[in-house]
């Protein structure tokens, strides 16, 4: 038997990536950690999820702090912030692992989770961003939000435009909350 199910792991990863498996759910996915840690985000269940996908030397950059703040404004109402680095968009996000922890300690006092970096678009797309983007679209550039709610799924995508701070935003996240 064994064989057969590493055949089948090798075939399915052998797929190009639009044709893998969407997963149902963000709670159904395990990413690693900035530290090299699985985290099943499973164990995000019953909160409301801010999905994004970050860089540290883009123009949005400055959005690490707005981010922040409503990690820290809304968290105890149940929402969570996470971060994914990506360097697909021009080359914005070059460093590694504790680089980039560094930078967003020392420079937006960054507590919410990180990520390893990931690609979210093309033939090598993170089944993470296989799922946040089937009904959502990817990405046009970094610090493109998700608003992902207490059930795992998706309820709105924002642009790289929409601050942290809009309203439209905030309203979306209150709005989730109850």
């Amino acid at each position: 038997m064994r064989p057969l199910v590493c055949l089948a792991l090798a075939t399915t990863l052998a797929l190009p990536a639009a044709e893998r498996k969407v997963p149902m759910s963000l709670h159904e996915l395990t990413l690693n950690t900035l530290q090299g840690k699985p985290q099943p985000l499973a164990a995000f269940k019953g909160k409301v999820v801010l999905a994004v996908n970050v860089a540290s030397a883009c123009g949005y950059t400055p959005q690490y702090a707005g981010l922040q703040k409503l990690h820290t404004e809304y968290g105890d109402r149940g929402l969570v912030v996470l971060g994914f680095p990506c360097n697909q968009f021009g080359g914005q996000e070059p460093g590694t692992a504790a680089q980039i922890e560094s930078f967003c300690q020392v420079n937006y006092g960054v507590t919410f989770p990180l990520f390893e970096k990931l690609d979210v678009k093309g033939a090598d797309q993170a089944p993470l961003y296989r799922f946040l983007t089937a009904k959502h679209g990817e990405p046009a550039w970094n610090f493109h939000k998700y608003l992902v709610g207490k059930d795992g799924q998706v309820i709105q995508a924002f642009p790289s435009k929409v601050a942290p701070d809009s309203a439209e935003l905030k309203a979306a996240i209150e709005a989730a909350l109850k």
